[in-house]
């Protein structure tokens, strides 16, 4: 046997991302519901999170929540959210403030949609928390370099 054969009692790595990935999944609704109950308690009913990332490196650039139609601050206070361990079976239980919590979700929701998204000529776009709705929508902007060529011969 190889290195590079996996053993018999060994995980290919896509099947514990997929695993991972369903975890995460199964967590979702309720990290959701603690978010948008927290949120909707300090009469937030709009979040927009900016992101852009390119050259391997990629951050939130901001975090917008409005009351109505008025830009407000985000409520003061810890929350509590839960992630899947990586190939384990355990829950990492995170108690963050409202701020980094947010930061964490949609850090996660855009790796489990667009991963590398900071990559090469990277992406940008926005995450729109609708409180009164309880959803959550990406609107995603990809980046990449495209050459045309002609040549020509007279």
């Amino acid at each position: 046997m190889t290195d590079t054969e996996p053993t018999p009692d060994s995980t290919p790595w896509d099947e514990k991302n997929r695993e991972h990935e369903r975890r995460a999944e199964e967590l979702l609704p309720a990290n959701k519901a603690a978010l948008f109950d927290v949120l909707a308690a300090a009469g937030i009913t709009i979040l927009t999170v900016t992101f852009d990332g390119y050259s391997d490196s990629g951050q939130i650039e901001n975090i917008e929540a409005k009351a109505g139609d008025e830009i407000t601050a985000l409520p003061a206070g810890q929350i509590e959210l839960a992630y899947p361990v990586w190939d384990s079976s355990d829950i990492e239980r995170r108690t963050q403030s409202v701020g980094e919590a947010i930061e964490t979700l949609t850090y996660a929701l855009l790796n489990r949609t667009h991963q590398g998204w900071e990559n090469d000529d990277g992406a940008c776009g926005d995450f729109t928390f609708d409180v009164v709705a309880r959803t959550i929508t990406l609107d995603y902007n990809e980046r990449y370099t495209a050459t045309n060529n002609h040549q020509h011969e007279f």
